[in-house]
This record gives structure tokens, C-alpha cells and sequence, in this order.
């Protein structure tokens, strides 16, 4: 009988000991602490694979924050030791185990700590920021303002939504940034965010506030993943810009990629905030993308120059004829000419008066929002240019033809492969193209109906920005050297869905937002044509990709401010579909 009874016993054991190592095997990621994972020998830094009790249980927040540790998650913070550090520890545990943790588990003070808590996070949760509490006071005349309920739908559908930040020594704004991303969280739901922020060799005070950006995170329950990486190169000389901003966005967008892969989560959009936006123009801008079907929407940057704001960022911004957008004033709506806007294509002049969306050939000025199925997922990641010449070192730069590729910003090479991937997913339901179709009309922009007149020449034709180039000539560029050949035109391939909203402003300007808001809007008591702005917002009408485009290139190292020049260079979706496929 003894026996007998010990024989169960061991089976017992036996069977217990197998339920925990299976649990061991396959659960992974269901583990909900730092020191667990550590026991378990798993990453706490690296997004967990989904377990078997994540794929039976299904939970409805599949960004919990609270249950998934790894979902919040600091890398590559400074934490060498100083002269003060065993100082300032020794304080802090002092100071936790006096004062906070007695406060904490006292059976009489416990709850107060939990109400304190809990107030901590509502006066969070009204996070306005310095400049982000005037977003309230702005007048627009198509609705975004008119109640705190507007975008109440965006959040019924249950979306998640990817923000994604690359900051270089930007700490005159990253409190209003904050600020924004917790308005976001308010509206759109604390587990349907996550935030990557990405610190790129910062030698300013960015590290301290990401310090304060993690600590709201992490009250507010919002999954994120900010992380700090040293240049690319010692020397600034020798950084080639282009290739930074490849190298630092596909960083920033990791997390997206781990979060599909290892847990098939999926975005619906993804937010890539740039200097100041008000948190509805950039809800507005989701809407904007969704009803459209958009690969890309971008707001409008705008830089205060002299007393009054430009259009900034034009190294990546082209209209859909492949020119590049004027450096105009703010106020320039308040010109009879439409040879004041920024777009040069007459559509998109038009479009930009009536303060509607219009087709863009590329864009990232400012805030944008972008479509990951048609982009990210599909596999297409940020690159440059590698044919740039070292200025840094003592060789001769490289000999280059007229008709070479492109050196311009990675923006610009993501727009162009977006084109060429939409043609090639519109390939996908035809057997053929019909290349016997004659290329549509020659489009007709605003810059060739006023260069019919030589006093209403453009001075500012192509000229580039003092924020993205200098010493550029004032008269544009010339056509081709070689000849194009067009084996199928472009306007039979399906277009690329790139927009702009010129809603949506971008600016580094402070509290003078508010003075640019007046400008491109007008006066407060301007009508509100937010029912009929719902339907103009669509866009029927999709042009096929320009054949030509200005090419505005950055040659050599030398950092963002490196000199750059510009030619016109042509664009074949058919060649470039060869090439893939001849590279596959």
C-alpha cells in the first residue's frame, strides 16, 4: 500500500514538473515582470512572443501596457557611473523605504496613495503643454474645433496607431510633443498607441525630458519604446544626411516590425510627428488618410522667417507634376494670383485655396500619417543613395552623368517606391499592360502659364529653402540631357496615393502658431463649411506619376547643412519595375 502510495506521488511530481516546463516552452511572453523574464532567460528589452495562453485567452487589449512588461521599454540610456551616483542612490532608497513605502502599504494610508495615483494620472491625461493649450483657441473654419467629441469615431473603431518620433537635439519642443501624444492617448485610448521614440546622439537636454516622457508613459499605461543611439560618424563632416535619416527611421519603426512578426499586431496607421501639431489637426489628418485610402498624408511645415512664416521642408516635397513647392508666405492666400501658393500644379493651387487635400508626387513636410499595409508591411523600408562622395577624405569625388540617380532625401526615395510598389500591386489583377495607349495630356502647371508673360517670371522657382539648401540657382531646372524613352507611360500604371492636408500645420515657431493659424485661415468669424468640406475632402480624380522630377541632391558628407544642387531627371515606373524584377 506504501508503496503504491508513493508510486502516485511520483506521478504526481512527475506530472506537475511536465505542466510547468510545457508552460516554460510556450508561454514566453505571458511572463508580466523584468525580474520574471530574466528568470526565464528571455529579453526584457525585446517584444515576447505570443504564448499559448495569449493565442486561447485573446484578450481584448492587445497593447496592455500592465500585463506585458516589454511593452514599455527604455534602451541605451547613459547610466555610467558618476562621482555622486552611490550619493544620490543612497538618498533615493532612504527616502523609499522611510517615507514612500510605509506610505504605500500602511493599511491606513494605502488608499490615499491610490487616489493620489489616480489624480496624478486625470491631471495627466489634461496634459496641454506650452504651446499645445492654444491648439483650443485656434480658429478653424471646417469644424476641428467645435467639440471635444468630433473624432469619437476614430476611436469606436478600435484602431491602433503607431507614433513614431526621430529627435536630434530638440528640446525646445518635446514638452509640447508630449503633450500632444498624451491628447492623442485621451482620444483615442491609452492601450491603442504606441509611442517609439528614437534619440539620435542629442547633445542637449532631450535625454533628461525622454526621462520625463517615460515616467507619464508608464503612469498613463501607454506602451512605448524610447530609445538613444550615438551618430553614425564622429565627425559631422563626414555624416551624409540622407543616409541618417534612413538609419534613424527604420530604428524608430523596429518595434513595428517585432510587434507584427512576433505577436501579429497590426496598425492601422502610423503618426510620424515632426516639430509642433495640434493634436486635432493631426486626428483630422487619420480621417483624411482612411476615406481617401491614402499611402501617405502630410501636413504643411512652416518656419518663421523675417517676422513672418514660409513653407519649409521643400527638399521633399513635390506637386504632382514633380516640381518643387514654392517658399511662399503664409499669407499668400491673400493674393488674387494662385501663383503665390505653394503648389505649382493648377489643381493642387486650386485644391490648396479652398483649403482642401491635394495629390502630391512626395511629401513629408511636417506631421504626416502613413498607411503602414501599403508601405511598412509590404516591405518597403526607408534607403539612400550610396554613390555620395566623402568630402572628408583626400580621393577625388566620383565622375557623375546627367542622367545618374537621384541623391535626394530618403523621403523622396520612400515617394518613389511607393509609386512603383502600387504599380506593381495593380499588375497583380491585369494579365497585361496596354502599352499601346498614347501618355495622358501634358499637364498644365501655373509655372508655365506665367513664364507665357517674362514680368510675371516666378523668382522663386526652385529655389531652395534656407533650411534645406542654399546657393541654388534662381531659374529652374533644364529638362533631361537624354532622351526619354517611355516603353509604357506612367499614366497607365495605378497611382500612388500621396496627399497633402493643408490643415495640418506643422511649425517651430512657438506660441506664434496662433499668428500663422489667423494667417492661413482668416479672421474667427469665417463661415464653417464643415458638412460640405466632408465630401470635397475625397479626392475623385488620381493623376499618374509626373515623367519628369526636380531632383534637389545632396552630393557629399557634410551634415543637413551640406550643399546641394538640383537638375530635372526622368521617372519610368516601367523601368523601375524592370529593375526589380530583374534584381529578384
Amino acid at each position: 500500500m506504501a508503496i503504491a502510495l508513493r508510486r502516485r506521488s511520483l506521478i504526481r511530481i512527475a506530472l506537475f514538473l511536465g505542466v510547468i516546463a510545457i508552460i516554460r516552452l510556450f508561454i514566453g511572453s505571458s511572463s508580466s515582470s523584468a525580474s520574471v523574464t530574466s528568470l526565464y532567460g528571455y529579453d526584457p528589452q525585446q517584444i515576447q512572443k505570443q504564448g499559448v495562453l495569449d493565442l486561447v485567452t485573446r484578450g481584448e487589449k492587445l497593447l496592455d501596457a500592465r500585463k506585458h512588461k516589454f511593452l514599455q521599454v527604455r534602451m541605451g540610456r547613459d547610466e555610467r557611473p558618476d562621482l555622486f551616483s552611490d550619493t544620490i542612490n543612497d538618498g533615493i532608497l532612504d527616502y523609499w523605504e522611510r517615507f514612500q513605502k510605509p506610505f504605500i502599504t500602511g493599511r491606513d494610508t494605502s488608499y490615499m496613495d491610490a487616489q493620489s495615483v489616480l489624480t496624478a494620472i486625470e491631471e495627466l491625461l489634461a496634459l496641454n503643454g506650452w504651446v499645445a493649450s492654444k491648439c483650443a483657441t485656434l480658429t478653424r473654419p471646417f469644424g476641428q474645433n467645435k467639440d471635444d467629441d468630433a473624432y469619437d469615431d476614430l476611436a469606436n473603431q478600435g484602431h491602433l496607431y503607431y507614433i513614431g518620433m526621430v529627435i536630434h537635439s530638440a528640446d525646445h519642443f518635446l514638452t509640447d510633443q508630449l503633450a500632444v501624444i498624451v491628447q492623442l492617448a485621451r482620444r483615442l485610448g491609452t492601450s491603442n498607441l504606441f509611442v517609439s521614440m528614437l534619440d539620435y546622439d542629442s547633445s542637449d537636454s532631450t535625454e533628461t525630458l525622454t526621462d520625463l516622457c517615460e515616467a507619464v508613459l508608464i503612469l498613463l499605461g501607454v506602451p512605448y519604446r524610447i530609445r538613444r543611439v550615438p551618430g553614425m560618424t564622429e565627425d559631422p563632416a563626414a555624416a551624409y544626411y540622407p543616409l541618417e535619416e534612413a538609419h534613424t527611421r527604420n530604428f524608430a519603426l523596429e518595434p513595428l516590425h517585432e510587434l507584427w512578426e512576433k505577436r501579429k499586431i497590426r496598425f492601422n496607421r502610423v503618426i510620424w510627428l515632426k516639430g509642433f501639431t495640434c493634436p486635432n489637426d493631426i486626428l483630422e489628418t487619420i480621417k483624411i488618410s482612411m476615406v481617401n485610402d491614402a499611402a501617405m498624408v502630410c501636413g504643411m511645415d512652416w518656419a518663421e522667417h523675417n517676422g513672418f512664416f514660409i513653407f519649409s521642408d521643400r527638399w521633399r516635397t513635390r506637386d504632382i507634376n514633380g516640381d518643387q513647392f514654392r517658399q511662399s508666405k503664409s499669407s499668400s492666400l491673400s493674393s488674387s494670383s494662385l501663383n503665390t501658393v505653394p503648389p505649382r500644379d493648377a489643381v493642387g493651387a486650386q485644391r490648396y485655396a479652398k483649403h482642401l487635400p491635394f495629390q502630391a508626387f512626395c511629401c513629408e513636410s511636417g506631421t504626416h500619417v502613413i498607411d503602414p499595409a501599403q508601405s511598412y508591411y509590404a516591405g518597403i523600408s526607408y534607403r539612400a543613395g550610396t554613390n555620395y562622395h566623402n568630402a572628408t577624405l583626400p580621393n577625388d569625388p566620383p565622375a557623375r552623368r546627367p542622367d545618374d540617380e537621384c541623391l535626394d532625401s530618403t523621403q523622396a526615395y520612400f515617394c518613389r517606391d511607393l509609386w512603383v510598389w502600387r504599380a506593381k500591386e495593380g499588375m497583380k489583377d491585369v494579365d497585361d499592360i496596354d502599352v499601346s495607349e498614347p501618355p495622358r495630356k501634358e499637364k498644365r502647371s501655373l509655372q508655365d502659364l506665367a513664364a507665357r508673360d517674362p514680368q510675371n517670371k516666378d523668382p522663386d522657382a526652385n529655389v531652395g529653402s534656407d533650411y534645406d539648401a542654399s546657393d541654388l540657382p534662381t531659374s529652374d531646372p533644364p529638362p533631361p540631357t537624354s532622351e526619354q524613352r517611355l516603353t509604357a507611360p506612367n499614366s497607365v500604371f495605378l497611382p500612388a496615393r500621396i496627399m497633402v492636408n493643408p490643415r495640418c500645420v506643422t511649425t517651430y515657431a512657438g506660441v506664434s502658431h496662433t499668428r500663422l493659424a489667423l494667417d492661413l485661415f482668416g479672421p474667427p468669424d469665417r463661415e464653417d463649411r464643415d458638412d460640405e468640406q466632408r465630401e470635397e475632402d475625397i479626392l475623385r480624380d488620381w493623376e499618374g506619376a509626373p515623367d519628369t522630377f526636380v531632383c534637389q541632391e545632396q552630393q557629399t558628407t557634410g551634415g543637413r547643412r551640406a550643399a546641394k544642387n538640383q537638375r530635372r531627371l526622368g521617372f519610368s515606373i516601367h523601368k523601375e519595375l524592370e529593375a526589380s524584377l530583374g534584381q529578384s
